[in-house]
């Protein structure tokens, strides 16, 4: 039976699910896997992206949805990969996005969450986790986690057993969370 702080997670990758699920469990919110490819706009704004997955997840779902949509910047390469992520990794991967940067290895993921319910109107959360780009691909982990080193750690998100509390997807999450939680009461 469905309760009030049940939502569904609607994404084509897992392993986002898997750490939605666990982050968004420690905060009393049970969640649920809705697969599916979401349309995905070309667009350097990942507000405008996570906008329109947010109603396409909601017209599929018919329930309360979340989705999250991500970018790794990279200011010395003008912000790229940013919203292209996803692209990039498929294409070049790892490796290609480490043989790209040179000596300003500075980088940040940012993590768009975008609620949507029967009311259509897509509310927003953003996480930020500054760091860098490592030297050497780190294995575990999955897409860019063994490439990016949070900043004040020296080991990439591969090899943190603490990713889910510091993550750019933590701090976005945490943030629905609390008006989730609070909206809910």
């Amino acid at each position: 039976m469905r309760e009030w702080n049940d939502v569904y997670f609607v994404s084509s990758n897992k392993h986002k699910y898997l750490e939605a699920k666990e982050i968004l469990s420690s905060f009393g919110i049970r969640v649920y896997f809705f697969k599916s490819n979401l349309m995905e706009i070309q667009s350097n704004s990942l507000s405008e992206i996570a906008t329109i997955k947010a109603l396409d997840a909601f017209s599929k779902c018919k329930k309360p949805v979340v989705i999250e949509d991500d970018a790794l910047i990279i200011p010395s390469l003008g912000g790229f990969p940013g919203p292209y992520s996803s692209y990039v990794f498929d294409t070049i991967g790892n490796l290609g996005v480490m043989q790209l940067v040179k000596k300003d290895r500075q980088a940040k993921f940012c993590a768009t969450i975008s609620y949507c319910d029967k009311d259509k109107k897509p509310i927003l959360f953003e996480g930020i986790t500054p760091g860098k780009i490592s030297k050497k691909i780190r294995s575990g982990g999955w897409g860019y986690d063994p490439i990016f080193i949070p900043e004040g750690k020296t080991r990439t998100y591969a090899h943190i057993p603490d990713k889910n509390t510091l993550s750019h997807r933590y701090r976005a999450l945490e943030k629905f969370a609390s008006w989730f939680v609070h909206k809910r009461q």
